[in-house]
């Protein structure tokens, strides 16, 4: 196996606790790598694995999993797992992985699902929407839709997705999250190849050739991936076509370097806004 024969890697860096009396990673450690990799490759997907597999009306079980050493990893070492799905049956799925060190191929696996009732745990056919979903991914499709519309037309979907980041995990009391500006400002809403709705962001009018992006929120355990470039990226696009020359925000301290490498940059003192600390980051167009 090459590099080029798999286009998803998740890089991670080889710790103390992961090497043996050789001084090589243990090898049972190379299945936790492996199934490392595959949650990130599920977040690749845009799914929210655990809403997802609720949504699809099974889960995912290991039936066979499979190592084959070629050569051992060492403390400190950067390494690359890849993956990719080389099979689906009616009721399995096959992934194929391997990790390399550079270019150096290292481990070899085969890890093999079988979609099933999680009651029962008795097989059922694999989804034809999770089908479309893995096969298009490696075929090298966006996993990802983003609508812009109004209040009316979007409300509900980015509603729930900062009533759940906001409000439950953020705390910030319900009647400091909605405001009047929601009625007029443009809405941004993300979707995964499920239809569901996993990230959002808007954009006001905060003066003549400026727009004002806020209420970026995204899905949990989907943060990390491309899916708040993509919204930014959306909200931007509304803004330079509106005839706006910069945009916005106020940036969560937690989220400055996020903005800051899509180009945002400071502007102002910090201030704290409901509680938490923030910053004014803004952008040219």
């Amino acid at each position: 196996m090459k590099r080029q024969d798999f286009r998803f890697f998740h890089r991670l860096r080889v710790r103390w606790a992961e090497v043996d009396m050789q001084k090589i990673v243990f090898n049972a450690h190379y299945l936790m790598y492996f199934d490392t990799a595959v949650t990130d490759y599920w977040r690749a997907l845009a799914l929210p694995y655990e809403e997802a597999m609720h949504r699809l009306g099974g889960e995912l079980y290991v039936k066979k999993a499979s190592v084959e050493f070629h050569a051992s990893a060492r403390h400190d070492d950067q390494l690359d797992v890849a993956m990719k799905c080389s099979r689906i049956g009616n009721s399995s799925m096959v992934f194929t992985g391997a990790i390399f060190r550079g270019d150096q191929l290292l481990i070899t696996s085969e890890l093999i699902y079988v979609f099933a009732d999680p009651v029962t745990q008795t097989s059922r056919p694999v989804p034809e929407s999770l089908r479309r979903i893995l096969t298009g991914f490696e075929a090298g499709e966006p996993m990802v839709t983003v609508k812009l519309g109004s209040w009316d037309e979007l409300g509900t979907h980015a509603a729930a997705i900062r009533t759940a980041v906001f409000v439950e995990e953020q705390r910030i009391p319900m009647d400091m999250e909605w405001d009047e500006a929601d009625a007029t400002a443009v809405h941004a809403v993300a979707y995964n190849g499920l239809g569901q709705a996993i990230g959002t962001g808007r954009l006001l009018q905060h003066a003549a050739g400026s727009g004002k992006i806020g209420r970026m929120a995204v899905n949990r355990v989907l943060r990390g991936s491309s899916l708040g470039r993509e919204l930014l990226g959306a909200l931007m696009a509304a803004a330079r076509e509106r005839g706006d020359t910069e945009v916005l925000l106020h940036a969560q301290r937690s989220a400055e370097g996020f903005y800051n490498r899509l180009g945002f940059q400071p502007r102002g003192e910090p201030f704290d806004e409901v509680d938490i600390p923030h910053i004014e980051m803004v952008k040219a167009l």
